[in-house]
């Protein structure tokens, strides 16, 4: 059986989704890869090491999607325009993996799901033990996190860490953190080592001791949140006045702040506004905002995707693709991940789709010519009783 990795064609993307190193694991379950030729050029793996390591260089992209199994990092979904080339090349029983939006973009699982190809979602990964391994949304939000603190360093007119010279003192940057998920707490963790002071906020008030762990001040609210989190462990969305409340309050903070990294993301829906136009214009002039979830909104009023806004002297950065710009350690995590992947798949050489399985079930969104994931079912206004026997179970977890 063979396995191809294509090169991506999202504008700006230089990850690739298998590395050299993860060969020698899918020989040993039966699977030869395909590599399309440059592939993995953007992020330092030449097609002469994967060569050494005893994969096909493939010409051409035809070439080499002619494989049972295709892995990239963003599918059609997650590659909306170039994405689309891609659809003329699958067929039926082929099965492709990859990032690809299931819960923004549903339409394009439609679109793959004609085609006759399967597809996995990597985005619906389930939050479980044993899937841990293959969680690529922690891996890049990981790359991500630590990214977004060093854009800030950079931006920031003044040095992170206290220090004492015989030309006087300079005090410590303050940095605050909104939301302590994977990215968050890597954002933490890096601004500390840097010098800063750090504090954090997060809807999860269980995150208080992750974020003490790693040396930052938890930020305390007055505000009721109710249940803030959801079966798979991410922050679910609250209602409007829990968010109106909620920005007053953390106005006082953001304003004591000298840079602040937002990292607020609700899967397939807008990221809540938590830094409004107002708090913005609290802060002092050359304070930086980094804003993880500009993709979807952002939580920076004032925020725009892939853009440099500057207001009142505060300036706002709204990146989308962090992970891709530290390619080679982010194309590694991402090949790891889709390795652990692919090796509870493959079964002696051959795709086992055991939807016994809950990682296979619930990353499964398109099958034998249907969308079957109930979720992306949903979304798209397709009835639940024609999900067919693929259909994963009412509690799937989301991305």
């Amino acid at each position: 059986m063979k396995v191809a990795v294509l090169r991506e064609t999202y504008p700006g993307e230089r990850r690739v989704a298998l590395t050299p190193a993860n060969l020698a694991a899918l020989a040993k379950a039966g699977a030869e890869v395909v590599v399309e030729s440059g592939a993995g050029a953007a992020a330092g793996f030449p097609d002469a090491e994967y060569a050494d390591k005893g994969a096909q260089i493939a010409a051409t992209r035809q070439e080499a999607m002619a494989a049972e199994v295709v892995v990239q990092v963003r599918c059609l979904g997650a590659n909306a325009e170039a994405g689309q080339a891609d659809l003329a090349h699958l067929r039926a029983g082929q099965i492709v993996i990859g990032m690809c939006d299931p819960l923004g973009a549903p339409e394009a699982v439609r679109q793959v799901a004609q085609t006759g190809a399967s597809l996995f979602a990597l985005e619906l990964i389930p939050r479980i033990t044993r899937a841990q391994s293959m969680d690529v949304l922690s891996s890049m939000a990981t790359i991500a996190g630590y990214r977004a603190v060093l854009l800030a360093a950079v931006e920031l007119p003044k040095m992170f860490p206290l220090m004492m010279t015989a030309a006087g003192t300079l005090t410590a940057a303050r940095a605050f953190v909104i939301g302590a998920g994977v990215a968050g707490l890597q954002a933490i963790a890096t601004a500390k080592r840097l010098g800063a002071i750090v504090s954090a906020y997060d809807v999860r008030t269980a995150c208080r001791e992750q974020v003490a762990s790693l040396g930052g001040k938890f930020i305390e609210l007055e505000i009721e949140a109710g249940q803030s989190e959801d079966k798979g462990g991410y922050a679910k969305a609250m209602g409007d006045e829990f968010y109106r409340r909620q920005r007053e309050l953390m106005a006082r903070v953001v304003a004591d702040s000298d840079i602040a990294v937002t990292t607020a993301a609700i899967p397939g829906k807008k990221s809540p506004v938590l830094i409004t136009k107002e708090a913005v214009e609290g802060m002092r002039p050359g304070s930086v905002i980094v804003d993880l979830a500009a993709e979807r909104g952002g939580n920076c009023e004032l925020s725009q995707a892939d853009r440099r806004v500057e207001h009142r002297g505060v300036l706002i950065l709204g990146p989308t693709n962090l992970a891709s710009e530290i390619p080679h350690p982010a194309s590694l995590m991402f090949s790891n991940n889709v390795t652990k992947f692919l090796q509870n798949l493959i079964k002696g050489g051959q795709v086992n789709l055991n939807l016994q399985d809950e990682i296979i079930r619930e990353t499964l969104a398109a099958q034998d010519g249907q969308v079957v994931h109930p979720r992306i079912r949903e979304l798209l206004g397709l009835a639940a009783a024609d999900a067919g026997p693929a259909a994963a179970p009412d509690n799937v977890s989301p991305s």
